[in-house]
């Protein structure tokens, strides 16, 4: 089974913001998504970061000093499957 590059950088960007417990109420910077992936990727990780905004795995909140994001709390165990999944990394 061959993993897109796709899948791939959205599994590990989960990956960073549960590693952090960035859940619920817990918030971090929108551009500190990027951080950690090579810069040649850096706008594929910022259209992968809006698909899963889409897709309601992250969450946003608008604050007057910039976007800030979150996991979503109540899609917690699809990421961490998603993850195990993808990177085969447990929680």
């Amino acid at each position: 089974m061959e993993l897109k590059e796709e899948d791939r950088i959205k599994a590990t960007l989960l990956y960073n913001l549960r590693r952090k417990r960035v859940i619920g109420a817990k918030h971090t910077h929108y551009d500190t998504l990027k951080r950690g992936f090579p810069s040649h990727l850096g706008k594929e990780v910022e259209k992968i970061a809006k698909d899963l905004i889409k897709q309601n795995y992250i969450i946003t909140k608008p604050t007057s000093y910039g976007l800030q994001v979150s996991l979503n709390i109540s899609k917690i165990k699809e990421i961490e499957e998603f993850i195990l999944k993808i990177l085969n990394v447990k929680f």
